[in-house]
């Protein structure tokens, strides 16, 4: 059966290289989103897909019915058991099935009572992949040779180095890299180091002799050439395909902002496959 999708709160396309990645047959009909920025690069990597760019809220029922779609992805909740659905909820982290990131997100896999699933469901969230995990592959993967000094942290972020959680080549981990990631510093994702963890441990020790966010205290940690992920190694953690875009318009705090409120890629090509099983 070849599926008809409309893809809501479409964003830059997580859920279309999804479905791509997942070898589902299928096409995505129509893509909804109001960001404009984010429609841009969507249309970037998926020119022949047509685009709507309106709140969803506004979407209407006759509206979705001329699509004639069978298959909606990101769709909003509602009540699936009133609506005769059968569905599976998750709680799952990329972490999980060999990707180096944490990003622990709810998921919930819903199909009609009157079609066919294999999948044997359980009542209670699930907070195990329902599928072959790998083993977690070392960010130097995905680091990229050569980077811009823009991505460098400068004084003002570094005196605030005692919350900078520091990853490295051999690195099997990483933070969260959320939409706020370049413009605050704690809790929205790591930064990068070429230097040993043990030179990193040395040169801290130096520094915390000093007043947190003093000049002498900047200065030490400016040894360590600490510096952001470059969206297109965020985009490789989250597992875009490596053929993805992001226009040269785009500026890096938007790059960031869209990547940040994105999916990863390789947990919804899973789950779909879970769901369509």
């Amino acid at each position: 059966m070849k599926h008809k999708i409309l893809e809501l709160y479409s964003g830059i396309g997580g859920m279309h290289c999804a479905w791509k990645d997942a070898g589902l047959d299928g096409d995505i009909i129509a893509a909804i989103d109001i960001n404009t920025v984010a429609n841009e690069v969507y249309r970037e990597n998926f020119p022949n897909t047509y685009q709507i760019t309106k709140n969803i809220q506004s979407l209407t029922v006759s509206e979705i019915n001329k699509l004639e779609v069978d298959t909606i992805l990101m769709s909003p909740p509602y009540k699936l058991k009133e609506c005769n659905f059968d569905y599976q909820e998750f709680l799952l982290c990329p972490s999980q099935i060999g990707v180096p990131n944490s990003r622990l997100r709810y998921y919930c896999l819903a199909r009609k009572k009157s079609t066919k699933w294999q999948y044997k469901r359980k009542d209670e969230i699930i907070s195990e992949p329902p599928f072959e995990s790998k083993s977690l592959f070392p960010l130097r993967d995905i680091m990229e040779k050569t980077v811009p000094e823009a991505y460098y942290l400068n004084d003002k972020v570094l005196k605030w180095g005692k919350v900078l959680d520091i990853c490295y080549k051999d690195s099997r981990r990483s933070c969260c890299f959320t939409k706020a990631y370049s413009h605050y510093v704690d809790g929205t994702g790591s930064v990068f180091t070429e230097k040993s963890p043990e030179f990193v441990k040395q040169c801290y020790s130096e520094a915390n002799k000093f007043d947190i966010g003093s000049d002498e205290y900047i200065e030490k940690l400016k040894e360590l050439n600490l510096r952001y992920f470059t969206p297109k190694e965020v985009l490789a953690i989250m597992m875009f395909p490596k053929e993805y875009i992001i226009p040269d318009v785009t500026t890096m705090k938007q790059s960031y902002r869209l990547i940040g409120n994105s999916v990863n890629v390789k947990v919804i090509t899973e789950l779909l496959k879970v769901l369509f099983m």
